[in-house]
């Protein structure tokens, strides 16, 4: 697994852990759009939805 995937894999679990997409661009101190970027590369990596979205 390289570096790239490690970042994602920690990005998806600090959404679980926050449970928002925002609230995890905050304790990771990036952008918002950031997090579902690196959520949405993961899932298309492994092709699988790996998070249900909805909006607020």
């Amino acid at each position: 697994m390289n570096r790239t995937n490690l970042s994602q894999l920690a990005v998806l679990a600090t959404v679980a852990q926050c449970a928002s997409f925002r609230g995890a661009a905050r304790e990771l101190g990036i952008a918002p759009s950031a997090v579902s970027h690196a959520v949405s590369s993961l899932e298309a990596r492994l092709g699988v939805r790996l998070l249900a979205r909805s909006t607020r």
